[in-house]
């Protein structure tokens, strides 16, 4: 799985015209289920995200997780992460996972960071949406659980 992190001062998505969520304070993850990804990928990937100190503390040091800040998570499916561009100048999307697989990992996500305490709103999958943030930093990280310590290279 593919997660782009973005802290956020406050972000937003639209669908059909109507915010479909919205949060404060937090993260904005841009999150893309890729082909073979696993069940014990996306908990990985739900603890690190859950448990990522990067918002600043009282001495301007990355030391805080969301829960120290009262943070939330802003979920958005975005299966072009998995873009492969190499070739020609028309991007193939053939290594994001089918719809319904992608749907169930995208959601075991979402419920492994409530699991962990983390409030998190959700994008509309499948739908054509606008994303709005305020981003806070900039602060962006590109997460592949693909690359996690004991995982498949």
């Amino acid at each position: 799985m593919l997660v782009v992190v973005q802290r956020v001062e406050r972000a937003s998505v639209e669908a059909d015209d109507r915010v479909a969520a919205s949060i404060g304070r937090g993260l904005l993850l841009l999150a893309c289920a890729v082909d073979g990804d696993t069940d014990d990928e996306v908990d990985w990937l739900a603890g690190k995200i859950a448990g990522l100190r990067i918002f600043d503390d009282a001495a301007g040091l990355t030391n805080l997780g969301l829960a120290e800040v009262g943070g939330e998570v802003l979920l958005v499916p975005q299966f072009t992460l998995a873009a492969d561009w190499r070739k020609g100048r028309r991007p193939s999307f053939t290594a994001a996972a089918r719809p319904p697989e992608a749907a169930r990992l995208l959601e075991r996500l979402s419920a492994g960071l409530q699991a962990a305490g983390v409030t998190v709103r959700s994008g509309v999958f499948g739908a054509a949406m606008r994303v709005e943030l305020l981003n806070q930093g900039p602060f962006t990280l590109v997460l592949d659980s693909r690359q996690r310590p004991g995982g498949p290279t």
